[in-house]
């Protein structure tokens, strides 16, 4: 259709009256009369209500992500490691975390956690104790939590996804240890992001048979026997009670992703 064919007589409608918002054009009852852009940008007064507006949380994940890929960049090989933060510490799987993380440490990894109590903080701190390189990011939360103190560098994050985001992009592998939604969350997340080949050499290690045996038995029983998934996605989880095993495993994906860059 040519311009004019729109209109009879080759006649436009007027321009309507506009106004703009920076890319933005707003036109007939949309204008407003408000100040510009410059004048809320220098005028300190007024409600501070912008703070909470979409516009402005974008700049806030550009921020944090910002932030992470900074403070992350010269983080030697690692492995994220989760857990329970409901963990005791005079819980057997409280001795099990500080254990993995003293292993992973003394075999080169850094080892990074979501940061906080629990089993998180019993790996952070068996690889500080290993002489190790100790990460935790952490998570605002609506009840307070903090970052333990055996971390040493430490990232919090207002948004999970980018916080996610972190996990997957500075770490090698995952293992779990026994935990809640947050560890499922993570643990599904991560056979996503491997099963769509978004990463790759990425191995997923549940470690506690007892505790993980019945998700893996219905992923094998359910899923994979009603074609929900491959024979392929099941080889994704390695299941085992053996912290060499676990580190073994590890090392075997890395080697496989150094031969392959």
């Amino acid at each position: 259709m040519s311009e004019t064919s729109e209109f009879p007589d080759g006649q436009y409608p007027e321009r309507p009256i506009e106004r703009h918002k920076g890319p933005v054009v707003l036109r007939r009852d949309r204008r407003d009369q408000g100040s510009t852009t410059d004048q809320r940008l220098l005028d300190s007064r007024g409600p501070s209500d912008w703070v909470h507006t979409d516009p402005w949380r974008v700049l806030r994940i550009q921020a944090e992500f910002v932030e992470g890929f900074g403070a992350l960049a010269e983080v030697p090989r690692a492995v994220t490691v989760f857990g329970s933060a409901r963990t005791k510490r005079d819980h057997p799987e409280y001795e099990l975390g500080r254990k993995i993380g003293g292993a992973l440490a003394n075999a080169g990894f850094a080892v990074m956690t979501g940061g906080g109590p629990g089993a998180m903080e019993a790996v952070n701190r068996g690889a500080n104790e290993a002489g190790g390189f100790s990460v935790g990011l952490g998570i605002e939360l609506p009840f307070e939590q903090g970052l333990n103190p055996w971390v040493d560098l430490g990232v919090n994050f207002r948004y999970f996804f980018a916080r996610k985001t972190m996990f997957i992009k500075y770490s090698q592998a995952f293992i779990c240890l026994p935990g809640g939604f947050g560890t499922l969350d993570e643990l599904f997340e991560a056979l996503t992001l491997v099963q769509t080949k978004k990463v790759t050499k990425f191995p997923v290690v549940l470690f506690g048979s007892d505790y993980w045996g019945g998700l893996y038995d219905w992923i094998a029983k359910t899923l994979l026997a009603e074609g929900k998934i491959g024979e392929k996605d099941l080889d994704l989880l390695h299941v085992t009670d053996d912290i060499d095993d676990a580190v073994r495993v590890v090392q075997e994906s890395y080697q496989a992703w150094e031969d392959t860059h």
